[in-house]
Parts: structure tokens; C-alpha cells; sequence
């Protein structure tokens, strides 16, 4: 078997098999999950996160009228029971990145709005507030520790979002992620 291949849908060159720094797990080795990897023990190592904080690869599965699909969170961050932060990758432009995580943040906990996002290319971040959308910093290391979440935790905005909006953002994050991801149509169509 050759050392390189592609993965099942083609678009991601896989180097090998590597170990997951937060689970544990096996995984497949490319060059974006080294980068999340990196991300990841830059949250544990530079700020202070305990492993059990994050969670990896969140899968969301959505259901928007006749459409079915699913989006991945790269990182999920929990502090007191509570989903405070979470943290999109993807290569290049962060600004092209922002619209869907805020959506993400808006839809990942029905219950409630988590209300910091994050978009890093790697390089770079942006930290976003997920309540009025808008870039609070930027910089990977702007992107606040465990100490600084835990400080501000009773002032941090966990308002839920009205169905009609909540259904509005589960589109939108629909249209970003769903090509990636397999979205599905019922009745061939799209509500």
C-alpha cells in the first residue's frame, strides 16, 4: 500500500496515522490535523487548559426542514458544566471563516448561545463574540486562557437564541458545512 493516499472523499492527502494529543485515539495524519493538533497542545500547554476541558472533532448533526447534515467543531471548550468557547479551523483567510463559527457557537448547545468563537488558520486568530458577532481580538495568543474564562465566567452572555433565529444560523451553517460534510436531501429538494 502506498505511504500517501486520499482520504474517502478525495480531498485530504493522508500521511499516515497519528495519535490524537487530547483522547488518545489513532487517527489519520494530514497535514490540517497536525495543525489542530498543534492548537491543542497549545491550549493544554500555553494556556492551561486541562485535556478534560476539550473536546475534539464535535460532530453536530443538523436538521433544517427537508435537509440533513452535520457540521465539525474542531474544538469545544468546557468550563463548569458549561460550553464557554469553540475553536474553528480551517486554512487561509480567518474573515472567511468567522460567519459560519459564529453559527456554530449559535447552534452546537440548543439550550443556549456559547458565547466565545474562535477562527485560526494556525497562524493566526480571531476571537469573536458570539452575541453581537463582532472580532474582539485578534492573535493566537489573544485567544483567552483557562484562568481568564474562569474570571469572567459569571459575566460571559449563555442567551438562548429565538427557534426562528435558531433555525436561521442551523441554514447558514448548513451552507458552509454541508458540502464538506454530506449533506443530505430529503424529497429532493431544500426547505
Amino acid at each position: 500500500m502506498d505511504k500517501f493516499n486520499v482520504d474517502q472523499k478525495g480531498h485530504h492527502l493522508i500521511l499516515g496515522r497519528t495519535t490524537d494529543y487530547i483522547t488518545g485515539e489513532t487517527i489519520a495524519d494530514t497535514y490540517d490535523e497536525r495543525i489542530r493538533q498543534k492548537i491543542a497542545v497549545f491550549m493544554v500547554e500555553k494556556l492551561g487548559y486541562f485535556k478534560k476541558d476539550l473536546m475534539t472533532k464535535v460532530r453536530h448533526d443538523m436538521n433544517c426542514g427537508d435537509l440533513r447534515g452535520y457540521s465539525i467543531t474542531d474544538i469545544v471548550v468546557n468550563i463548569k458544566q458549561r460550553t464557554v468557547m469553540i475553536i474553528k479551523y480551517g486554512p487561509g483567510s480567518l474573515v472567511t471563516r468567522e460567519r459560519p463559527a459564529l453559527a456554530a457557537a449559535r447552534t452546537i448547545v440548543p439550550s443556549y448561545t456559547v458565547p466565545i468563537a474562535v477562527v485560526t488558520n494556525g497562524l493566526d486568530a480571531e476571537i469573536l463574540d458570539v452575541q453581537s458577532g463582532k472580532p474582539i481580538s485578534t492573535g493566537l495568543d489573544k485567544i483567552p486562557s483557562r484562568k481568564t474564562l474562569l474570571s469572567k465566567f459569571d459575566t460571559l452572555n449563555f442567551t438562548a437564541l429565538p427557534e426562528k433565529q435558531l433555525e436561521a444560523e442551523k441554514r447558514i451553517l448548513m451552507a458552509y458545512d454541508g458540502i464538506e460534510h454530506s449533506c443530505q436531501y430529503t424529497e429532493n429538494r431544500c426547505a
